[in-house]
């Protein structure tokens, strides 16, 4: 991710539908996990450590990024344990977390496999990863140019992924669905016009709007807190889980 793009990021994390409202989902997945108490959780990518606040009430979190301003950001905000550094050499133990959070991370990485794998090896066994990840190759834009993303995920493609790397799946569920029509109009009109804009989406959305959108994300959070899966989004969800065993899904 470019300068201008991580700052937006950090900039928008507290106030914006789109990072409000993948909260609501995160959160409401980890509802269904009951971690036990005092878990060790870790946000692998963690930006400006917004959501290291709502997965304290959970245990002991800890952060990730490969950007000093979002972990002089994540530190600001009273987290002590966030470290700079690669999701591909993550700079913790083997088997030390109960939860690995991994929000829009993995399509940034070269390989995904290999992120995967090394997520898996701070993963206690028995212990849960829940990444969200673009949706739909043929939705690639600008965004995802301006992103420095690799690849954007179908279900099979991102199972596949985390499979090779010895996840077990729990949950895979699409979500931000309200946007699928009308993020597809705009791509495509983006494609007409031979890609002129070279900024991400986060501007994209009037402010009127916002509300609107979050509130959207709010009704599928609640979907998904009572087992729901969505068929289409913008976004797709997993939880993973680490086998027990080697070799098991169990």
């Amino acid at each position: 991710m470019d300068a201008i793009e991580f700052q937006t990021m950090i900039d928008a994390d507290d106030r914006h539908w789109w990072y409000r409202g993948r909260r609501r989902i995160v959160v409401g997945a980890i509802e269904r996990l009951a971690l036990r108490p005092g878990a060790r959780i870790l946000d692998a990518g963690c930006g400006s450590g917004r959501m290291l606040d709502e997965l304290a009430r959970w245990g002991h979190v800890s952060g990730l990024d490969a950007e000093p301003r979002g972990v002089a950001a994540a530190r600001s905000r009273g987290h002590g344990d966030v470290r700079l550094g690669s999701v591909e050499e993550l700079p913790w133990s083997d088997g030390l977390f109960d939860l690995v959070t991994c929000l829009d991370v993995i399509e940034h990485t070269s390989d995904d496999q290999r992120t995967l794998a090394e997520l898996r090896r701070v993963t206690r066994p028995g212990g849960h990863l829940l990444v969200t990840v673009p949706a739909y190759p043929w939705l690639w834009s600008a965004h995802d140019v301006a992103n420095h993303h690799h690849r954007r995920y179908t279900r099979d493609s991102l199972r596949a992924a985390s499979g090779a790397a010895g996840w077990h799946a729990l949950l895979e569920t699409s979500f931000n669905a309200i946007l699928l029509v009308p993020v597809t109009l705009v791509r495509w009109a983006e494609r007409l016009r031979r890609g002129e804009r070279t900024r991400s989406d986060l501007q994209l959305t009037p402010a009127p709007l916002g509300a609107l959108l979050e509130f959207a994300l709010r009704i599928e959070a609640a979907l998904l807190r009572r087992g729901v899966r969505l068929p289409a989004g913008v976004s797709i969800l997993a939880v993973l889980r680490n086998p027990e065993r080697a070799g098991t899904g169990t």
